[in-house]
Order: C-alpha cells, then structure tokens, then sequence
C-alpha cells in the first residue's frame, strides 16, 4: 500500500474544493430530484379519480422526499469514501482506486436516477390504489421527466466538480481503448437536458391521460425549466468538452512556435484526455527527435546531418573544389607517455574545442577526429563563397588560440582542388566523407608544418584560390616531395613575424636543427609517417604499417 505524504499548501485547494464539492453536489441533488418530484406533481394537480386522498399522496410523496435526501447522501458519501480517501490523503492511487475515481460521475448518476425510479414505483403504484393505471402512467412520465434533467445535471457537474480527482486519478491509469466516459455521452445528456426533458413534458401534457389542473401553469413551468437546464447543461458541456479543446490549441500554437518543454495536464476521462495524453506523447516525441538530431549533429556536424535529413541515406554524392585543412599534435606519443588517460583525454578536448570553435565561426566543417588530429573541410556539404580564404583564416585561428594557451604543439596542412563530398560505405553503416588528392596533400603537408616556423603550411592552389587580402598574410616557403604523389607541392606559410612567441622559439629550435644535422635527420622530408596513415585513413583505405591512432603524431 502507497505510504501517505503530507499535502502541500498549494495541493491542498483542489483537494478540498474537489471533497466539498462531492459532498455537497450529492446531497443537493437529492435534495433536488426530490424537490423536483414534488413541483411535477403540485404544478399537475392531484388525478380526479383521486381526489379525496389528496392528503396521503402528499404525506407519502414527502416522506419519499426525506427518505430519499437520506439515502441518497448516505450513498453518495459512502462512494465518494471508498473512491476518493486517496485523493484527500495525498497519495498515489492504486489501479483499482484509479479506475473507481474515474466512474465517480456514471456512479452518482446511477444514486440519483435509482431515487427517481424508486419516486416513479412509490408514487405510480399509490396513484394506481387511489385512481386508475392511466392516471399512474401520468404520474410516472412527470416524475420520469424531473428524473432526466437531475440525473443529467448531476452526471455533467460530477464531471465538472471531479476534474482534479480525475487528473491524479488519470495519472495511475492513462486513458486508453476503454473510456469511463465519451463525448457523445456528454451530448446526449445535454440534448436531454435542453431540448429532450421540455419536449417530453410538453408531449406529457397534450396526451392523454388528463391528471387535471389548468396546463397553462405546467407549460410555463416547463419553458422556463427548458430554459434553465439548457443554460446549465451548456455551460456545462463547454467547460467539459470547449476549455480542454480550447487549452489544447494554445498548446499546440506553443510547439507549433518551437516549445518542446510544454505538457497539458490529462484531466478528462474521454476521448478529450486520449488527446491530452497524446499531445504530451507528440512533445515527448519532438523533444526525442531534437535530442537526437542535436546527437547526430554533435557526432557528424550540423551539415551533414541537415544533408542527411534533406536527402536520406543515399549513397551518392558529387565532386566539387574544397579546401581541406588538417590539424595534428606534435609528438602525441610522448604526451600520452607523461599524462594520464583522463589528462590526455582533457587535453584533446581544449584543443577540439579551438578547432571547432573556429572552423564553425568561418563557415567550415570538423567532417572527423582522428586520435589527435582533426580533419576540416571547406565547401561541403554546403557550397563556401571563399573556401580557401576561410580554411587559410581558420588555420590561422586556431594556430593562434592554441599558441596563446601554450599546452599544446601541433601542425596545420591546408590544401585545395576537386575532391568527392558524399557518403562512403555500405547502406546500413556509412558515413560522410570528402576523398580526393587535396585531401592527401593537406594531411601531407601537416608533418612538415610542425617544423615550419609558424606551424602552417599551405599549398599554391589553396593561396591562390584566396583572397587578396589573405594572400597578403602568406609568403613562399619550401618546395617538397610529398609522398605518393608525383609533382612537388609549392608551400607557404605565415610570416615569422605573425607567429606569437612560442612559435618564435621553434622558429629558433628549427634553425637550430639545420645547423646541426644530427639533431633532426631528414626533418624537412618525408619521414614522419603518421600524417600519411591519417590520410589513408581518411581515404577509406588501411593505414600503412599498422600504426594505431596512440601513435599519431
């Protein structure tokens, strides 16, 4: 059994406004199905065949009266206490309470409608003793009419008074295939009560058999009952049926404007809680779908999975001129030697941070990370008005954020020409990519970057596919030999002066290097072979001689 907990302060209103109102909504209509019982039968006059025991038909139908003010609020309390005992202690319900809350109105509806069958059997059968079975079928139709428009009340104000009841109720037990209630059942009650209860009377009193009494009286009552209850029974409906289906759309005028953190409280036991219960699914569904799309956009890059999203998993793609730009940590080996995995690991991430940070500022794409390195595409996915100028200003960039915080060395490659930008792979497991000699070359040129001054080195067609006013920054380098490839790639690279100190001080240990052979063999040529092993990674292809990515660098 659930354990109890204290109400809050601002759980307590409902709680009490929902007990009270139960309460007294139970004993007022007893009190009124037998009010009403005695109004039909003043207002039609007592049957001629019965006239002298006028005096025991009204003892008998106020004493009906009181009996059933006493039975009908005993009945009342004693369902509401088996039903709602949950609800006043503030804790969960059980299933079993769950679904007996959500029939509390068909239950006091079914309180009152029993009293009014039992007024129909007393009073009909008293009639028959003192008149004629005609003059009981009167009687009985009257009292019917008065039965039809308090059961309905009564069933549409439950439902009214009950909607916190029903809320935590609907909580234990979702609404599903089986409904306590339905919304045509609240339309017919509410066509009985404003157009079906008067038109009976009316038949009542123009069809025989004539209890006597002047009908005029009887008609104006019934117009103005018609009235009233129609009012009642209106209002009723459109707080029962009209305010959810009103919530409901400024609920999905707020998701439909973006808001993915709404829920709509499920307060209704009909097909208007199943669609409460499925606007919450819907948001919950959205917020699913945002999660995972910002995931796979985390893991791909937003351009790739917008690509993706627009063209589905096809395998196709095109060739286009890029830039490529790649990043590499110096002497990776030996920081994952002297730090910890974690350490390493946190490391990395700084440096990623500055890369992305730079390549998404300048209209780029991080397409993969490579153990320590990081491989950057400009003009695809999406077309670039200036790749080559971007890629030349973000290596430049990141160059700098990386030197200012002094935790890292590393090398940057940049390269430009026609490459492929699609996906690669099977259709159950692929991923995008861009394969092409720019490529190559990039990944190439980041190895002898690391030596290079200012830790750039891009190529001739990425300086002249820029920018004036970016080629202004570059002046020529080296000439190398790049492995693999059978022209000899032209280079530049920033201007000494534009490097921040710490590249000042390799700038001088590289000098140093070229005067003394013996500390750095071949260092300006092709003996650093874990650029190339990225790069054939990248390609799609085996990496040469087995390195794992710990090795890069």
């Amino acid at each position: 059994m659930p354990v109890p907990r204290p109400l809050l302060p601002q759980q307590l209103r409902p709680v009490l406004r929902t007990s009270l109102g139960l309460a007294a909504l139970g004993f007022c209509s007893s009190f009124f199905g037998a009010g009403v019982v005695f109004l039909v039968l003043l207002l039609q006059g007592v049957p001629a065949d019965a006239q002298g025991a006028e005096w025991i038909i009204a003892v008998v139908a106020a004493g009906y009266v009181l009996l059933s003010v006493l039975i009908g609020t005993t009945w009342a309390g004693f369902l509401q206490r088996r039903t709602v005992v949950w609800f006043v202690l503030g804790r969960t319900p059980t299933r079993d309470e769950a679904r007996r809350a959500l029939r509390l109105p068909l239950q006091l509806a079914k309180v009152s409608g029993t009293l009014w069958l039992g007024g129909i059997v007393v009073l009909g059968t008293l009639t028959t003793v003192f008149g004629t079975w005609f003059d009981a079928m009167g009687v009985a139709l009257a009292i019917a009419l008065g039965g039809i428009a308090t059961v309905g009340l009564n069933y549409l104000a439950t439902e009214w008074v009950a909607r916190p009841l029903l809320a935590a109720a609907l909580r234990a037990v979702p609404p599903g295939s089986s409904l306590a209630t339905t919304v045509l059942a609240r339309l017919v009650v509410t066509w009985l009560l404003a157009s079906g209860a008067p038109m009976i009377g009316v038949l009542i009193l123009v069809l025989p058999p004539d209890l006597g009494g002047d009908p005029r009286y009887s008609l104006m009552t019934l117009s103005f009952l018609g009235l009233l209850l129609g009012a009642l029974a209106t209002f009723l409906l459109a707080r029962s049926v009209a305010a959810p289906l009103h919530r409901l759309r400024d609920a999905l005028d707020e998701i439909a404007r973006g808001r993915r953190d709404l829920t709509v409280g499920v307060d209704d036991a009909s097909e208007i809680g199943m669609l409460q219960a499925s606007v919450n699914d819907l948001t919950t569904g959205l917020r699913e779908q945002e999660r995972m799309r910002d995931l796979f956009g985390r893991h791909v890059g937003d351009d790739v999975a917008r690509h993706a999203l627009e063209h589905g998993a096809s395998m196709d793609g095109d060739v286009r001129v890029v830039t490529a730009l790649f990043v590499d940590v110096v002497d990776s080996t030996s920081l994952a030697a002297e730090l910890a995995p974690d350490e390493v690991a946190r490391t990395l991430n700084s440096l990623f941070s500055v890369v992305v940070d730079a390549v998404s500022t300048h209209g780029g794409l991080v397409n993969k990370f490579q153990g320590d390195a990081a491989m950057c595409i400009f003009g695809a996915p999406a077309r670039h008005a200036d790749p080559a100028t971007s890629a030349l200003r973000t290596a430049r960039a990141i160059r700098d954020a990386v030197t200012a915080g002094g935790e890292l060395d590393l090398g940057i490659g940049v390269a430009t020409g026609p490459a492929f930008a699609g996906q690669l792979g099977t259709a159950t497991r692929f991923e995008y990519t861009v394969i092409g000699d720019a490529v190559n070359e990039a990944a190439r040129l980041t190895e002898h970057a690391k030596h290079a001054g200012g830790r750039i080195l891009a190529s001739r067609a990425a300086i002249d596919a820029a920018g004036e006013s970016e080629r202004d920054r570059w002046h020529a380098h080296e000439t190398y030999q790049l492995r693999g490839r059978t022209e000899p790639t032209e280079t530049w690279a920033t201007p000494p002066g534009e490097a921040a100190s710490p590249a000042d001080s390799w700038a001088r240990h590289d000098s140093e290097q070229d005067t003394n052979p013996a500390a750095a063999p071949d260092a300006t040529r092709e003996t650093h072979t874990a650029p190339t092993e990225k790069a054939a990674s990248a390609e799609g292809t085996a990496p040469a001689g087995g390195t794992t990515p710990a090795e890069y660098g």
